[in-house]
């Protein structure tokens, strides 16, 4: 089941991918769903052109690409990286680049979902 989003904006750029990219959009609800399995009081918004997650501050988000979604993590930097899965090599963030379904236990999100909440304390 689908979780609504308490932002209109942001659950009308959720209904929009649902049309465009059904894949895609598989990606994205199943991101959001463990997003919040584990952290219920995060927020969401559009920013950016994707959906930003924040807690007390923003920690991350969700972006369509043509070719991929990516989740981003704001503070990316600072995560334990088992293998070289982050990418990005700007100041602080880092992202993941998903092209199925399947890559987002591959790519253990879960876990950089947790130490992306760790940064909130």
């Amino acid at each position: 089941m689908m979780r609504k989003s308490n932002d209109i904006k942001t659950q009308n750029f959720i209904d929009n991918i649902k049309v465009i990219d059904p894949v895609k959009y598989q990606i994205l609800i199943k991101l959001r769903e463990i997003v919040f399995d584990h952290y219920p009081m995060v927020r969401e918004k559009i920013m950016y052109g994707g959906i930003i997650f924040s807690f007390k501050e923003d920690f991350g988000g969700v972006f369509v690409y043509q070719k991929h979604v990516s989740i981003e993590f704001s503070h990316g930097y600072k995560f334990e990286v088992p293998e070289n899965v982050l990418e990005g090599k700007g100041k602080y963030r880092r992202h993941l680049k998903l092209k199925s379904i399947e890559d987002i236990e591959t790519k253990k999100v879960g876990s950089f979902i947790k130490q992306a909440m760790s940064t909130q304390d």
